[in-house]
């Protein structure tokens, strides 16, 4: 039985808009999907910079504060803090993809956990960046 060509053609008509539009949501709905994943893909890496950077500022200061003691537990901190400040260096920051990157973080916040138990001061990374936020000039 042939349909009307009236029912042909809206039927026609139908599929057409349906494609157009299913090309052009998924056209939007990519673009949208790269820009928000540079957006979290800059919020996380930002983050991850801020956490490393603040181990490293804290593994310097406490260095520059012990390198001049001369007693057995000052010497052993100095070299905890020269292996959390290797720790630091060696790791792969231009790519964030990464699995060893991920893998350096853990390491590097057990050793960061390590140092802060050998020298007495709290080892929560979190408890600093609050006091930071607070802080104006």
């Amino acid at each position: 039985m042939l349909l009307p060509v009236p029912v042909r053609s809206s039927v026609w008509l139908f599929r057409r808009f349906r494609d157009e539009g299913y090309r052009e949501g998924f056209e939007k709905g990519s673009r949208r999907g790269l820009q928000d994943g540079r957006r979290h893909g800059a919020c996380h890496g930002a983050r991850l910079s801020c956490e490393m950077s603040f181990y490293y500022g804290f593994a310097i200061t406490w260095k520059c504060v012990l390198q001049n003691s001369i007693d057995g537990k000052s010497r052993k901190r100095v070299k905890a803090l020269e292996t959390l400040l290797g720790m630091i260096q060696s790791s792969p920051l231009d790519d964030p993809q990464s699995q060893k990157l991920q893998d350096d973080m853990d390491k590097l916040r057990a050793k960061f956990r390590q140092v802060c138990s050998m020298l007495s001061v709290p080892a929560d990374f979190k408890d600093y960046i609050s006091v930071a936020e607070g802080t104006s000039f």
